[in-house]
């Protein structure tokens, strides 16, 4: 599955159909952020089947940020069927990111 792109309007049917959602918020001048996209690329790669994930950019996005209490960027919740179960801050290798999401899948 490829990641999605979510924003104010629209980050409630994205993230509470169901299933487990991996939410990325970021920011284009944060340099964690940017270490961090390629390893969501691969994780999408191996479990994209199992896993979406969504990407919020908090500069143009500061309602879902707020909502969810994200102070430091790059910042990921993990959602299953539409709750935050898990939360990650600061950027993660792959091995960590991916132990954090299997608990959920």
């Amino acid at each position: 599955m490829a990641i999605v792109n979510a924003t104010d309007q629209n980050f409630s049917q994205e993230v509470e159909q169901g299933g487990t959602v991996l939410v990325d918020f970021w920011a284009p001048w944060c340099g964690p952020c940017k270490m961090i996209a390629p390893v969501l690329e691969q994780i999408d790669g191996e479990v994209g089947s199992k896993l979406k994930i969504v990407k919020v950019n908090v500069d143009d996005n500061p309602d879902s940020a707020g909502r969810f209490g994200v102070m430091s960027i790059p910042t990921l919740i993990v959602f299953k069927d539409g709750q935050p179960v898990d939360k990650v801050i600061g950027f993660q290798p792959k091995e960590a990111l991916m132990a954090t999401v299997g608990k959920h899948l």
